[in-house]
Order: C-alpha cells, then sequence, then structure tokens
C-alpha cells in the first residue's frame, strides 16, 4: 500500500476525501510501524486541533475495513500500521514491543505444525513474534 494507492482505494469505494483522511494515510506511511488511536491523535491535533478519538475510531476501523491498515493488539491495545506493500504474499511478523516497528517474516510456522486435514478446513491465521528491535532493546 501506499498514500495514492490508499487515497484511490477511498474514492473508488465512494468514501468522501477529506484532509484529515489524506494526513492519516501519510502519517501511517511515514511511521511504518504499529500505533494506538492516541498517537494517531497526538500526531494530528496541530494541524486539527477541534479532532476526536471518535473521528480517528471511525477513519481506522474504515481503513482497516478497506485493507488500507492493518490492526494488531498489544499489551491489551489496539495497534494499525499501514497495510504491508506486499499484503497479497503470505507473511508474518516480529514487532517490537517499545516502538511498533515491524519486520516481515517469509515462513510460515504454521505450515510446519499443521497438518492437512479432512474435517477441518483452515481458512486463515495470524502469526506474530513480540520483542524488542535493536535500537528499544532493554
Amino acid at each position: 500500500m501506499n498514500v495514492n494507492k490508499a487515497i484511490d482505494l477511498l474514492k473508488q469505494e465512494g468514501y468522501k476525501f477529506t484532509d484529515k483522511r489524506e494526513e492519516l494515510i501519510r502519517i501511517f506511511a511515514k511511521q511504518k510501524r504499529y500505533m494506538t488511536a492516541k498517537e494517531v491523535l497526538d500526531f494530528m491535533k496541530d494541524a486539527f486541533p477541534s479532532l476526536s478519538f471518535d473521528t480517528i475510531y471511525r477513519n481506522l476501523s474504515l481503513f482497516s475495513e478497506l485493507g488500507i491498515i492493518e490492526e494488531t493488539e498489544l499489551n491489551g491495545e489496539r495497534r494499525y500500521r499501514f497495510q504491508c506493500s506486499g499484503a497479497d504474499e503470505h507473511h508474518h511478523h516480529v514487532i517490537c514491543l517499545s516502538c511498533g516497528k515491524t519486520k516481515h517474516l517469509e515462513a510460515c510456522p504454521l505450515e510446519k505444525m499443521v497438518e492437512p486435514s479432512d474435517d477441518f478446513v483452515i481458512t486463515g491465521h495470524k502469526f506474530e513474534i513480540y520483542g524488542y528491535c535493536k535500537t528499544c532493546e532493554i
């Protein structure tokens, strides 16, 4: 995903394109990490002082539904990041618990753990490894 593709997707799906939505998309494109809604609001509050959490959450939900951003939960809190550029390719992440930076894992551990079954069809899964990047290492 990139900024132009995200903007085009919003327009294709018939959603109004606003300066707030554009700024939200640009923040995710620049940060390249998982962020909380509060972090997003903090990035936007100078440009949009009257911006509310409700507006942030509504747009995060919309962007997630459209595949512009992806979600995860860290320490009991939802976090969001720009959809990976290779989102069509199957991959997983290593996620820094401190700064939210991610790294792709190309191998899928599920393929080695689960054998095909006649009585259960797997339609999807999510695998994440948590720790600390070199910058945040304790």
